[in-house]
């Protein structure tokens, strides 16, 4: 069994956090972050430590438990520090770049795809073929960067795709392989 909504949080000197009944807004150096929990759960700061404290020993309460702990763990350390998913494209023609603030993925495709920036997210293209998804939620941030992944998944026979950083990609024998 999980013990993740029994750790107490350490809430770093630059960041200020909120909690208004199951509303908690986090801000810090990168920005703020506003959510709303269960009411059940109960969330107290003193001496800037935030501990997460649960009614009852069902399971309901011990999956909000853990889960609100872990939220909250996350939006103070993307305030804090930030989060940033790579990507990385292989393939012969496939590259990436930005246009404006649009990226443009060639994978393969008889058409470039175009992606939209999310508002809080940056998109950054160091070479053609990384690209790296920067911002303060982290839900936000995997979710971007799993829609980008997914306009040409890694496949298993040449290993071409777009996929995460240190990925690893189960490779396949053709069926010419005896």
């Amino acid at each position: 069994m999980s013990r993740i909504g029994f750790r107490i949080l350490e809430i770093p000197q630059d960041v200020e956090i909120n909690v208004d009944g199951n509303n908690v807004t986090v801000k810090g150096p990168k920005g703020e972050l506003s959510r709303s929990f269960d009411s059940s759960m109960t969330i107290k700061i003193e001496d800037n430590v935030l501990t997460v404290e649960r009614p009852s020993e069902s399971k309901l309460h011990k999956t909000l438990h853990g889960t609100t702990r872990s939220l909250i763990g996350n939006m103070v350390e993307g305030v804090h520090k930030g989060f940033e998913k790579a990507l990385e494209i292989q393939g012969v023609g496939y590259r990436a770049q930005l246009q404006g603030n649009k990226l443009v993925v060639n994978a393969g495709y008889s058409h470039p795809v175009e992606v939209e920036p999310v508002d809080g997210i940056d998109i950054e293209v160091p070479s053609n073929t990384k690209v790296v998804v920067k911002g303060i939620d982290k839900e936000l941030v995997g979710a971007v960067a799993a829609n980008i992944r997914a306009i040409r998944p890694p496949e298993p026979y040449k290993g071409k795709g777009i996929r995460y950083e240190g990925e690893y990609v189960r490779r396949k024998e053709g069926k010419t392989a005896k």
